[in-house]
């Protein structure tokens, strides 16, 4: 099947067997060709699609919006040690001043001090604080960090994603996602 350019922007909401999404941050998404071919594989069921269509000379499908996977996928228990995780688990704020933007890492105990990369001496920050702080201790430099820095569950940083949607949701994901906006009364 030949993609149309106005066939581009239809992904389609992954769902595991559960019917929660495999992650939410980043939200998983599949390309409209990778959802077409998993349920022409029977490894997904399909619960909405959009109004479009694609066409092959023998066959006509809706593309499909929302998946939902035949088989569980058991989540992850074990976080990796990423930058992208990191910045999550810290809500993408600086943990010396609470800045957003122009992140960067600092190891709170300085790497030329004895410090290690891990989990409970690395925190986001922002370049201005990264630059003050340099390799003195918090004392030395007279800064403290809004929360301790330690290895987040996996279930903790799929609950963390949860707090930032992405900019576009499709009408038929929302009975799907639970982000953490206030109920409606």
């Amino acid at each position: 099947m030949r993609e149309p350019s106005s066939l581009k922007h239809y992904p389609a909401l992954v769902l595991n067997a559960d019917y929660r999404p495999l992650s939410y941050y980043p939200l998983s998404l599949w390309p409209w060709q990778e959802a077409v071919k998993a349920a022409f594989l029977d490894r997904v069921d399909i619960v909405a699609e959009y109004d479009q269509f694609v066409r092959s000379p023998t066959t006509e499908i809706r593309i499909p919006s929302v998946v939902v996977l035949k088989d569980y996928v058991k989540p992850q228990k074990r976080v990796a040690f990423t930058r992208f995780n990191l910045f999550l688990r810290d809500e993408f704020s600086c943990q010396y001043c609470g800045a957003r933007g122009d992140l960067t890492f600092d190891h709170v105990v300085p790497r030329a001090r004895g410090g290690v990369t891990s989990w409970e001496n690395v925190v986001a920050a922002c370049s201005r604080c990264n630059l003050k702080k340099g390799s003195k201790s918090l004392r030395q430099v007279g800064m403290s960090l809004r929360k301790p820095p330690r290895q987040p569950a996996a279930e903790e940083l799929r609950n963390m994603g949860r707090k930032f949607p992405p900019n576009y949701l499709h009408e038929s994901w929302l009975d799907f996602l639970y982000w953490d906006a206030e109920l409606e009364a």
